[in-house]
């Protein structure tokens, strides 16, 4: 990982000073979740166990740094898969270049054949992923591996969506006959069925609050929507049942009408976005302003929002 950083700061140079750049081992219980998922997956063909990021400013910057990697390299690492997602995205929204190399240096041959995967994203892109990770951490749901709510798995996609259009890229599959006024009108609708940007400000608090506490497994995180404040009550392990008990209260509060939402969470999904993601961990700042200054679009014009039910419904593939 490191010599692959090297590399990338150099190359990023001549093309985007402002980019970051971070790494990472994936945790060992990724590993174990991806081979249950997969049955044909096998960990020696695991690519990316190692991994280096890549966060650039603009789409052109993107793809000078593709370039750069694809079409001008010397390097003598084995290229051994490409995936441009931003040309092909994920029907779920997910965009990105992902480039696998096998390590090849006769100076270091223990390390011969080792994979070790590259991401190189725009600042856009890193924003619509880090939500995700956000929010699939707080409701535990595996957004990202597309399992969870299907409202939400649809407001992320048709957001993916209108990130696309924003970036002048590919359309989300699914979506390729909607106009960039339609599909900011589906996100328009999306997010204020599920008050999306008000749980991710309020996420964001509690993530602090969460790594400045020194002792507990377990947080109960309380949005409190109509004063917008935020509680997080810690519990140590042995008092599992206590935090369930106390969650199961807010939830009937909630049920009663209360403007609360109540999640339980381990410190350890926390922790380890903080090792995905060392540049903005759990930061959705950026989706956030995005998303409002999508919705301001569509409200400062003349076309109705739909409704979720009719997003449902229009949805194609």
């Amino acid at each position: 990982m490191n010599t692959f950083q090297a590399t990338l700061r150099h190359k990023l140079k001549s093309i985007d000073a402002k980019a970051l750049v971070a790494q990472r081992l994936k945790r060992t219980p990724s590993i174990v979740n991806k081979l249950r998922r997969f049955d044909t997956m096998k960990l020696a063909r695991m690519q990316d166990i190692g991994g280096l990021r890549a966060v650039v400013t603009t789409i052109s910057k993107l793809r000078a740094l593709e370039d750069a990697y694809t079409a001008r390299s010397r390097f003598d690492h084995e290229l051994t898969n490409t995936k441009n997602y931003v040309e092909q995205p994920k029907p779920d929204g997910y965009r990105s270049i992902h480039l696998v190399y096998r390590y090849k240096n006769k100076n270091a041959a223990a390390y011969n054949g080792l994979l070790l995967e590259l991401q190189l994203r725009t600042k856009l892109q890193h924003a619509w992923a880090t939500a995700v990770e956000t929010m699939g951490t707080f409701l535990g749901q595996a957004l990202k591996s597309k399992e969870g709510d299907h409202d939400w798995l649809e407001f992320f996609a048709v957001a993916g969506a209108a990130f696309a259009h924003l970036e002048r890229c590919p359309p989300i599959p699914g979506y390729e006959e909607l106009s960039r006024r339609e599909t900011f009108e589906r996100v328009a609708a999306a997010e204020s069925e599920l008050s999306v940007l008000d749980k991710l400000k309020g996420f964001a608090v509690a993530a602090q609050a969460i790594t400045r506490k020194k002792s507990g497994a377990f947080h109960l995180v309380v949005l409190h929507s109509q004063n917008k404040t935020v509680t997080v009550e810690g519990f140590p392990r042995r008092d599992l049942q206590e935090a369930v008990n106390r969650y199961a209260v807010w939830e009937a509060r909630q049920r009663g009408g209360e403007r609360v939402e109540a999640v339980l969470v381990s410190a350890g999904p926390v922790e380890s976005l903080r090792n995905a993601y060392p540049n903005y961990f759990l930061d959705a700042a950026d989706f956030v302003k995005r998303v409002q200054r999508i919705i301001r679009t569509v409200r400062n014009g003349t076309t109705v929002r739909p409704t979720t039910a009719r997003l449902r419904r229009n949805r194609r593939g």
